[in-house]
Parts: C-alpha cells; structure tokens; sequence
C-alpha cells in the first residue's frame, strides 16, 4: 500500500525494521524537526509543525503494523478471528474494515477488489474472511492502542 511505503521512506526505514529501530529513528527525526527550532520565520515554524505531524502520524502507523507488535496482540487477534462474528465492514482504497461483534476493528492493506466481491457475495463472510483474509493481509487493530515502543 502507498501510505505503508511511504511513511516506511519518510522515516528511512525498510520493511523488517524493529521497533526500536522505528523508536530511535522516531526520536532522532523528531528532535530534526521539532517546531521549537524553528523560531527565524512563522513559515519555517508553520511548516516544521506539519512535517512533525506528519512524522508522529507515520510512526505510530508503522508500530501498529509492525510483527513484534502483532505478534504481542496474536492471541486476542486469534480470538477474535475465530469466536466473533462479523458485525460490519467496508471498504476504500484496497483498505477492508471489519468490524466484530466483540467491538474490535481490525484493518487490513493491500485487499485487492476482486477479494472484497468476493467477501460480499460468500454464503459465508466469516468463513470466507477466515479463510482468505484475516491471515493474509497486512492488519492492524483500530479499536484500541496494541502497544508501545
């Protein structure tokens, strides 16, 4: 998915970056970029205030997506997956958002169409999800905060 790659370039960061590689990278960009060093010009100061926003934003994308922290969440994930029903989804942009029973929101990137038609049109959308989504794509929870760096 774009947004993935390029936050990935944003923060120089490949994609088997640890979380502490992600956390160090963070800091360092962070105090680059910290609006309070920028006091010469309202437009520097303007502008390092969107570049940090946008750093904040990546960051926290990519912890969320990142293996160590969905491996710390799998066994809720799991449950979820198996015993929850699907209580909504939609989506935008090859971005699925389904919605459990259960209240957790995952999503998942890089979804292709035809695999949404599909989900639609399944006799089943929890078997069809089970089987063709929830280990397959790239995911990350939306419901809540799954941990920190």
């Amino acid at each position: 998915m774009k947004k993935i790659v390029d936050y990935r370039k944003l923060l120089g960061v490949n994609e088997a970056a640890e979380l502490q590689e992600l956390k160090t990278t963070y800091r360092s960009l962070m105090k680059a970029w910290h609006p309070d060093k920028f006091q010469d010009s309202p437009e520097s100061k303007l502008e390092a205030e969107e570049k940090s926003k946008t750093i904040i934003e990546a960051y926290h994308f990519l912890v969320s997506i990142a293996p160590e922290t969905r491996s710390q969440s799998f066994a809720d994930y799991t449950l979820t997956t198996t015993a929850s029903s699907i209580a909504d989804f939609e989506y935008k942009s090859q971005v699925l958002k389904i919605t459990f029973a259960d209240g957790n929101a995952y999503e998942y990137f890089d979804v292709p169409k035809a695999v949404y038609i599909k989900l639609i049109n399944a006799d089943s959308p929890g078997r069809f999800a089970r089987r063709h989504i929830y280990n397959e794509y790239v995911y990350r929870s939306i419901s809540k905060l799954v941990a920190t760096a």
